[in-house]
């Protein structure tokens, strides 16, 4: 049985590509339940963001595996498995592991270091365990991820800086502008990058007008509250689109919600420029808005490169960061080591301590004229035997689970005891 994880993000895919194969909140439930209900996987966790789509799970086989989720995908994007097979990645065991703790410690994402890319580890296996995907082995993986997350910001400057894809976002804008002070700027979503978007912006460019727009009125009223914004209702994004100077949309609308027409349209009757930066994935800006006269769009494929250009004063901290992943890592296999052997270490006292108490109430009889002093005295000698001679062979399995030998002495423990 092994831990494996297969996907594609933001280096190894086109954003066209990525964008299909994103799994929202509103389809998690069934994407797991779809999932674990392969034939080689057990448990399952579906970390879906906008810089990436990856499955995590216990496998049962390898290749039947890889092939399970490599299918799901193809199912999931409505995408001949041959478009994106090139582009996939897989490690298992160790590698796995040391793959998820560096996603959760930001050495994985466009914004080296961001902090948004642990609660999205945190709500991966929040969810999956919600729907009884993520079972005992994932579930320590993940938890010991978001540990790993935390200490690699608490230990080393990875997160100095520019460590949000929102706040990379309204500082792109406002490097295109030169400034959004004194701007009328449209926030579409409220989610947590949206919420993001707008906390930025009210620390950046606090004499701009917000607007918050969300399908969930209450969700865009609580951002445009936090911020000292306005909430507009979602039906008049139009109207909006006529007024403001710069459109920041990162929403989880499966769907393009701006399309080339609706931007055309608000154009004609526009005497400046719009700036509008797109960083949902999927997309919620149709690409051939960047055709129009006036427009400026600006997307993910951007935000990588603006992001780029920023992380030099970090990237001394990369090697600090890989040593705690390596350590934490070990840390993490040791412990897993020792969750396998500890069932059967289990299963052997409790057959060993069956027997003793089965001596015990045979002789019961001529226990009887013992007192207090001399049964507690039996019942001392009978179980330090018992560990005595059970210390050795536990230590042994230990000290081998997870190696060939390991697994042999498990196979004769089993046999030898009948567990």
């Amino acid at each position: 049985m092994s831990v494996i994880v297969v996907g594609l993000n933001h280096r190894t895919v086109p954003l066209e590509v990525l964008e299909r194969m994103t799994v929202n909140d509103a389809h998690l439930p069934k994407a797991l339940h779809d999932l674990t209900s392969r034939s080689n996987l057990s448990e399952a966790v579906v970390l879906s963001t906008c810089m990436r789509t990856e499955i995590y799970a216990v496998a049962d086989k390898y290749h039947g595996a890889v092939q399970d989720v490599r299918n799901f995908l193809s199912e999931l994007g409505f995408t001949a498995p041959e478009e994106f097979t090139d582009h996939l990645y897989s490690f298992h065991d160790d590698a796995a592991v040391t793959h998820l703790f560096r996603v959760a410690s930001g050495l994985d994402s466009a914004v080296l270091g961001e902090g948004e890319v642990l609660g999205q580890v945190r709500h991966a296996w929040e969810k999956a365990r919600e729907e009884s995907a993520a079972g005992p082995v994932l579930s320590a993986l993940f938890r010991h991820a978001v540990e790993v997350g935390k200490r690699a910001r608490a230990e080393t400057a990875i997160a100095r800086g520019t460590t949000s894809v929102s706040q990379a976002a309204v500082e792109m804008a406002a490097r295109q502008l030169g400034s959004l002070e004194g701007r009328s700027i449209l926030v579409l979503g409220a989610g947590d990058m949206g919420e993001g978007i707008a906390v930025a912006l009210s620390s950046s460019a606090s004499s701009s007008r917000v607007l918050v727009a969300n399908r969930t009125w209450t969700k865009a009223v609580a951002v445009a509250n936090r911020v000292g914004g306005e909430a507009i209702d979602f039906g008049s994004l139009a109207a909006a689109l006529e007024d403001v100077d710069v459109v920041l949309t990162t929403t989880g609308s499966p769907s393009v919600l701006i399309e080339a027409s609706d931007v055309s349209g608000v154009m004609d009757s526009r005497e400046r420029d719009l700036l509008i930066v797109d960083i949902a994935v999927p997309r919620d800006v149709d690409p051939s808005v960047r055709n129009l006269p006036g427009v400026t769009l600006l997307d993910m494929d951007d935000l990588r490169a603006f992001a780029e250009a920023g992380i030099a004063g970090r990237r001394g901290e990369i090697a600090k960061v890989e040593a705690i992943i390596a350590e934490e890592v070990q840390r993490f296999l040791d412990a897993s080591v020792a969750r396998e052997a500890a069932p059967l270490v289990a299963a052997l006292r409790e057959r060993a301590e069956q027997v003793r108490q089965a001596e015990l109430t045979r002789l019961a009889a001529r226990l009887d004229g013992l007192d207090d002093r001399q049964r507690q005295a039996v019942e001392a000698l009978t179980r330090g035997i018992l560990n005595k001679l059970l210390h050795e062979p536990t230590v042994r399995l230990k000290d081998a689970a997870g190696s060939p030998r390991g697994e042999s002495l498990a196979a004769a423990l089993r046999a030898l005891f009948d567990l």
